[in-house]
Formats: structure tokens, sequence, C-alpha cells
């Protein structure tokens, strides 16, 4: 499994974010050290059980097709929840 990441170097260190799972983020030392974060980071949060709260419902978003695009950006999507 493969996701996209945004890395740059900031000052003395490295940062970055995974595009395709928001809250996984990272900064390092180095730039090796930080793509071994992010992965890392992916990687528990793929296998992190999440149990929602009372009166909260886990769902599925399916995306059936994409609209248009706005600034390179994919917006509109159409969804339904199953």
């Amino acid at each position: 499994m493969e996701f996209r990441a945004v890395i740059k170097k900031s000052g003395d260190w490295w940062i970055g974010w995974l595009v395709d799972l928001p809250g996984v983020n990272a900064q390092e030392k180095t730039r090796e050290k930080l793509i071994e974060s992010l992965r890392i980071g992916a990687e528990d949060t793929l296998v992190t059980p999440f149990k929602p709260e009372e009166k909260e419902e886990l769902v599925s978003v399916k995306v059936r097709k994409i609209k248009k695009r706005i600034h390179g950006l994919r917006s509109r999507l159409l969804i339904w929840v199953g």
C-alpha cells in the first residue's frame, strides 16, 4: 500500500504529512528518518482499532465520481454512506 506525502526542509528539520491519511505527520532531522516516521505513523493509524462512542456511528464512505478540478485539486465528490 502506498500513500502520498508532502515533505520539505524547514530550517534544521524535515517536516511532512500524508495527504491520503489525515493526522499522520512527522518532524525529523533527516529526510530518511522523516519518511520512516511517516511509514510508522501510517501503519499505526491503519492497525489501531476505532470504536465509536455512544451516539456515534462508524460508516464507510465510497467515492463514485469526480465532477471537476479546482486549482489542481479534485472536488465535488459524490458520496454515499454504506
